[in-house]
């Protein structure tokens, strides 16, 4: 592409977010992303964790965790989210009535859509596609799921996580469903995210920094400021340097 079709993106920017913000991964853009009400998303974080989520760059959340769904946990994460939310509404203990109440919740509440686990029956999934309007993330997570059974009922986008085996899950659902939406788990690396593009997924769930793992990286960089500070201020000397020519004198 020439210079002179080039588009200038201008940016604005914070110094306190500059310091805040979590980053997805830039590969991430070469996916052709998914089209949900006019909404083009590439990218979904993977977390429940609000100051993740407030501090986050994703296209969209997609709220998930391994306990039962509570509504009170899809209202404090549709609080403080400024991107769509995707709210787990159960699938493997929670299902049937249960998950049509949390789902009609989520939907109430402004969640874009609604995420189901891969226990789900086709039962919870009919049930839910005759309450709520918005789109059905159907969780998929090895070749014996019944990915059939599972879109004839209503779901409308497959969520793929199989662990290092995504990308091959991901290529064997295109062949045999070349136009349903696939949203799949990108892995730890530029290398493996690209790998699910590849095979064919259209969006990528990537799973942040945990708050230890960024907690642990800020101390560090506080330690290495606190050790140039000290030094800058005693001819270049380090604590024990400096102590050790008091104690001479």
């Amino acid at each position: 592409m020439s210079e002179r079709n080039r588009k200038y993106i201008p940016e604005v920017r914070s110094s306190l977010r500059d310091d805040s913000i979590i980053v997805t991964p830039s590969v991430i853009r070469n996916s052709s992303g998914i089209k949900i009400y006019n909404r083009r998303i590439k990218s979904f974080i993977f977390s429940t964790d609000v100051a993740t989520i407030t501090y986050s760059d994703a296209d969209a959340i997609l709220a998930v965790y391994p306990q039962t769904p509570h509504p009170a946990i899809i209202e404090a994460i549709t609080a403080v989210a400024s991107q769509p939310v995707f709210a787990g509404v159960g699938g493997g203990t929670t299902g049937g009535k249960r998950s049509a109440y949390v789902a009609e919740f989520a939907e109430a509440r402004g969640a874009m859509g609604i995420v189901v686990n891969s226990p789900t029956t086709v039962a919870t999934i009919r049930l839910l596609e005759g309450s709520v309007d918005c789109p059905i993330i159907a969780t998929i997570v090895s070749h014996y799921d019944d990915i059939e059974s599972k879109l004839k009922a209503g779901a409308d986008i497959l969520n793929v996580a199989d662990g290092k085996n995504t990308p091959n899950l991901v290529q064997w659902i295109r062949k045999r469903y070349p136009e349903v939406p696939i949203i799949a788990t990108g892995g730890p690396t530029d290398e493996t995210i690209q790998e699910s593009i590849d095979a064919g997924a259209n969006a990528i769930s990537w799973t942040p920094p945990t708050n230890a793992e960024l907690f642990k990286n800020k101390m560090i960089k506080y330690r290495i400021e606190k050790r140039q500070t000290f030094m800058d201020n005693h001819d270049g000397m380090t604590m024990n340097e400096y102590e050790d020519r008091n104690l001479e004198h």
